[in-house]
């Protein structure tokens, strides 16, 4: 099974996906004249702006949910995987996909605002690109087969990424404990407490459905991250004359490479999206959900939060294990032989142990307390964000079928989750990694191939922006945007605002001609 994962993982991942996920965000990045940088402070001011309604949230809170979804292994293993594989030099080419990624980001949340409706069912917002690509595309199956895929990543291969980095990193706390045989797995006990209490955690959120999701990320990932990043600083300034050092060997190796200037764009590339998602098709999905009164500004929002991802916490990690120097480095040379070597060869790279190791250097056992406390919250918070996507996804696929049909389906992908949970949580890391890369790829493909063809369709969120830009430039109070006017077709919940504001403006004013 672990020969043909990596198979398959290898199929998915070759340099075609990499120079794709690459050569979109450059793309939308010149198509929109760098909108990342341009409008930088819009994006910070419309995090705190809008407030949730009965039927959807905050952008802050689909911020947050964006962002348990993005801040999770990705940016503790997954960096010192990026490092360890890599070379410092793919710390380079995570920040790139995350610079050129943020516009990726803008267009794919942009989609999901636009073309969103409300749950047939619930009431609820929902959208993400399965719902973009029936109705922008008019290509149902499509949209059908992202849906299926969105439910295998991130119902099947995806929360095992994340449970088993939360157990690594307890276990590497609480020690392994007493060695039991579960269903032909040898397991320490210490693993098996870990896990039932991330079980009944897990039951009680994501039984309560968005609004329980989004209440908890809204706290959880801002005290962790903000934690995580104070603590990354003061290593950092504890090491002060060594960070120029450290940018320039980031800068050089980026392209020689100790690892291969290969490996570390392909491990940069591969890290990097799995950790900001932008073009993976993830971030929509939470996007739709927040109550917005122009599609951009949500758009922007995401955008942002590939940055908080990436250039904060991405950046945070590998400043603290490469100033400390707790890390190996494995190429290609026969196992069990470094390009590189500092710590023990049985230091698992594909786990938080390097950068455990390095808070522990400064902090001692405090450090290693921390680390593990923040695994927990981000990888946690990101499999409540998996839970929320394959959420819609069902509800994408059973919202004409029926409230039976919608019930069934929605208990089953929680009870799939909780054992993909606890599967992920009792292997090998490396071959959970490896399952996790094949959604991230699966989705990464369908996805950006699909923007890029709306894009050449209809352009719509090009139209967005500059309508958007318009009214910002007009210093307008009551951002509006009426699908219509710029020719786009099944939008229904924007249709349906427009008139209403419509109504709104025509009762304040009986006597106006535009509305008589």
């Amino acid at each position: 099974m672990e020969g043909l994962v990596n198979l398959v993982n290898g199929i998915i991942w070759s340099p075609a996906l990499i120079y794709l996920c690459l050569g979109a965000g450059l793309f939308y990045s010149i198509m929109t004249r760098f909108v990342q940088v341009r409008l930088f402070g819009e994006m910070v001011r419309l995090l705190f702006t809008g407030k949730s309604s009965a039927d959807g949230i905050s952008s802050f809170q689909a911020l947050a949910v964006a962002l348990a979804g993005r801040v999770g292994m990705g940016n503790i293993a997954g960096v010192a995987a990026a490092i360890g594989f890599g070379g410092p030099g793919a710390v380079f080419w995570m920040w790139v996909v995350a610079f050129l990624g943020a516009s990726t980001a803008y267009v794919e949340s942009t989609l999901a605002q636009i073309y969103k409706e409300r749950d047939v069912i619930t009431g609820e917002y929902r959208g993400g690109p399965a719902y973009y690509f029936e109705r922008a595309l008019g290509q149902k199956w499509y949209g059908i087969l992202f849906a299926i895929a969105s439910i295998l990543a991130c119902g099947m291969f995806l929360p095992g990424v994340q449970a088993n980095g939360v157990l690594s990193a307890f276990t590497q706390l609480m020690g392994e404990g007493t060695t039991m045989n579960v269903a032909g797995l040898e397991v320490g006990s210490m693993r098996l407490i870990g896990l039932a209490i991330i079980l009944v955690v897990l039951g009680i959120i994501i039984f309560g459905g968005i609004k329980r999701i989004a209440t908890f990320t809204e706290y959880a990932v801002p005290f962790m991250a903000v934690g995580y990043i104070v603590l990354a600083l003061i290593i950092m300034f504890s090491n002060f004359s060594l960070i120029p050092d450290i940018f320039g060997l980031i800068i050089s190796d980026a392209f020689t490479a100790q690892a291969g200037f290969g490996a570390a764009i392909g491990w940069g590339v591969k890290r990097g999206i799995y950790s900001n998602e932008a073009g993976q098709g993830t971030g929509p999905h939470a996007a739709a959900a927040a109550e917005v009164q122009h599609p951009s500004q949500q758009g922007l929002v995401q955008a942002f939060s590939v940055y908080v991802d990436t250039l904060l916490v991405c950046s945070a990690t590998a400043f603290m294990i490469l100033s400390t120097g707790m890390y190996n480095i494995q190429g290609t040379l026969p196992e069990g032989q470094f390009i590189l070597q500092n710590v023990a060869a049985t230091t698992e790279i594909n786990s938080p142990a390097f950068t455990q190791m390095a808070m522990e250097s400064v902090y001692g056992t405090t450090g290693n307390v921390f680390i593990a406390v923040a695994v927990f919250f981000f990888a946690f918070t990101t499999i409540l964000a998996y839970y929320y996507i394959a959420e819609v996804n069902v509800a994408y696929l059973t919202r004409f079928i029926g409230r039976g049909a919608n019930k069934t389906g929605l208990f089953l992908v929680k009870i799939l989750i909780m054992v993909m949970v606890a599967y992920g949580a009792l292997n090998s890391a490396g071959y959970i990694w490896a399952i996790g890369d094949i959604g991230v790829g699966l989705m990464a493909w369908l996805n950006i191939v699909g923007i890029l063809v709306i894009f050449f369709v209809a352009r719509p969120t090009l139209t967005m922006l500059k309508d958007y830009e318009a009214q910002l430039k007009a210093g307008v109070t009551r951002y509006t945007f009426d699908p219509a006017k710029f020719g786009i077709k099944n939008a229904p919940y924007w249709e349906e605002r427009h008139l209403k504001e419509q109504q709104r403006i025509a009762a304040q004013d009986p006597l106006n001609k535009e509305h008589r």
